[in-house]
């Protein structure tokens, strides 16, 4: 995983300080990437790239340079096809690495701009031949990626943070989306619209178990270890389970204040897994002293995400000190109809377009809260459940088997599919939210209530303030001092599920 910069234009300034503060805006990501650092400059481009060294530890330097060719790129994320692709291009490309992001260059050499197509894996990049360009980001915006323009240089990064400083503008990349200048944005992934669903459980179960177990199996793709994030819920439980059938030594992590149930859970699921456990018992002072850091790498001052997002960076802290990738259970929820307002839909196909609706979602909410907590701790995280090939079978199944009405619990099929790989305890637990499970859920809105009057709260959104709660404001504040970009505010996500 890594930390990606870019700057194209036609007057890219010459000057040693300028230099540096392109190197002052690349160490902005370090975080991202802290294992090696690289510049390329070609004319009108200049790149640099952080990086988090998981393939290929000590040959895959970035950004990828070929002057003879004029082949230049930097990537932020994991091609996990990187091997088929590699082995067509053999034949008429020298690979200098054995990484899997310089898979890229001979793919953009054939394809241009449609090389995207080709790809299986989470993403965001930026390639160059010398007289053209190209940026993408992953279908599901698993990675993240912004652009800003300030005159005309156009800056690409791979977060906010490396942009405030220099660009007058500043806009998030969409998901599933290329951009080349003579076409700009066009979209190169389009969500399953189905007419008619799988409505056989046996078969539908089968698919579940094989197309997941696949899912995750080509997520072991490291030459440094891999652990899971274990919450004791029936998501990260799942996917450890599937982990451990092909690792002889899976490491997993929990964390949570000292009456948390989530502990308890991950501790019966490690147990039964025979997993290397570890776990970190947080107080609430740690919780309101972090709170800072935790806005700051967020890039968010959405309290829902925030709440969500200090388990998680305890977490992604603990893990750091044994691995250096971990795979989690995000995108379940959405896909099996996870959520408690599901269970108002009586309409199947609603239910479903209501799914489409909020995975579209994901790329700001709760994938932006794992991806800038994982990598806040130098930390890289996979996320099974969003593999393109499971979305697709998911999005075939009959809506009403996702919510069964018997049994009156949500995600029936995954706990069905999955129920002789986990201790019962677990299979059959009812939902809670990560925050709700780590016992930490009202905490910090408690501290922000005592902290912000009604007065302030109504004085700054007569301002234009753009918060709906005390709570809100209190992160606002801190979100604004870290970024006082005028379009920072509006590069957060919200939730956008119709009911909740």
């Amino acid at each position: 995983m890594c930390g990606i910069l870019g700057i194209i234009g036609q007057n890219l300034p010459e000057d040693r300080s300028n230099q540096l503060n392109f190197e002052e805006m690349l160490s902005s990501l370090a975080h991202r990437g802290p294992d090696d650092k690289g510049i390329v400059r070609d004319g009108n481009l200049l790149l640099g790239h952080q990086r988090l060294s998981i393939m290929d530890v000590e040959g895959a330097h970035q950004p990828f340079s070929r002057e003879e060719s004029q082949l230049y790129g930097v990537c932020n994320g994991e091609i996990y096809n990187y091997q088929d692709l590699r082995d067509r291009f053999n034949d008429r490309f020298s690979f200098q690495t054995h990484g899997d992001s310089e898979v890229l260059l001979p793919l953009y050499q054939e394809c241009g701009q449609q090389l995207a197509h080709h790809l299986d894996g989470m993403f965001s990049f930026v390639l160059s031949n010398g007289k053209d360009y190209v940026a993408a980001r992953d279908p599901i915006g698993i990675k993240p990626l912004y652009y800003g323009k300030s005159g005309d240089m156009l800056f690409f990064s791979s977060e906010i943070k490396a942009l405030v400083q220099a660009a007058e503008e500043i806009r998030e990349f969409p998901e599933g989306h290329y951009y080349h200048p003579e076409t700009g944005f066009v979209p190169y992934y389009q969500w399953p619209d189905e007419s008619s669903f799988l409505s056989d459980v046996d078969e539908v179960l089968e698919k579940i178990r094989q197309t997941l177990s696949k899912s995750v199996q080509k997520r072991l793709m490291s030459d440094v270890p891999v652990g899971v994030f274990l919450s004791g819920g029936l998501d990260s439980s799942v996917i450890a389970a599937l982990m451990s059938e092909h690792l002889p030594e899976l490491h997993s992590f929990s964390v949570g204040l000292p009456d948390s149930p989530d502990l308890k859970a991950a501790r019966l699921v490690a147990e039964h897994l025979g997993t290397i456990h570890h776990e970190y018992i947080y107080t609430e002072e740690e919780m309101e002293a972090v709170l800072p850091q935790v806005i700051y790498y967020l890039e968010s001052y959405d309290p829902a995400l925030i709440r969500s997002a200090i388990p998680c960076y305890f977490v992604s802290r603990l893990a750091s000190q044994y691995v250096k990738v971990v795979l989690t259970g995000e995108g379940s929820d959405e896909l099996f109809a996870g959520y408690s307002y599901f269970k108002e839909y009586e309409d199947a196909t609603a239910l479903h377009r209501e799914s489409i609706s909020i995975l579209k979602g994901l790329h700001n909410l709760n994938l932006q809260r794992v991806d800038r907590m994982t990598m806040a701790n130098s930390l890289e995280a996979r996320v099974p459940f969003l593999d393109t090939e499971f979305i697709e079978l998911c999005l075939k199944i009959d809506p009403s088997l996702k919510l069964h009405k018997t049994y009156g619990l949500e995600k029936w099929l995954l706990r069905q599919a999955f129920a002789d790989k986990l201790p019962q305890e677990v299979v059959w637990r009812d939902k809670m939210e990560f925050a709700q499970g780590c016992a930490s859920s009202t905490i910090l809105e408690d501290r922000a209530n005592a902290m912000v009057s009604q007065a302030e709260l109504d004085a700054a959104r007569r301002d234009g303030v753009p918060v709906n709660s005390k709570e809100e404001l209190f992160y606002y504040r801190i979100f604004h001092h870290h970024f006082p970009h005028p379009d920072a505010p509006a590069l957060i996500g919200r939730w956008q599920g119709t009911l909740h």
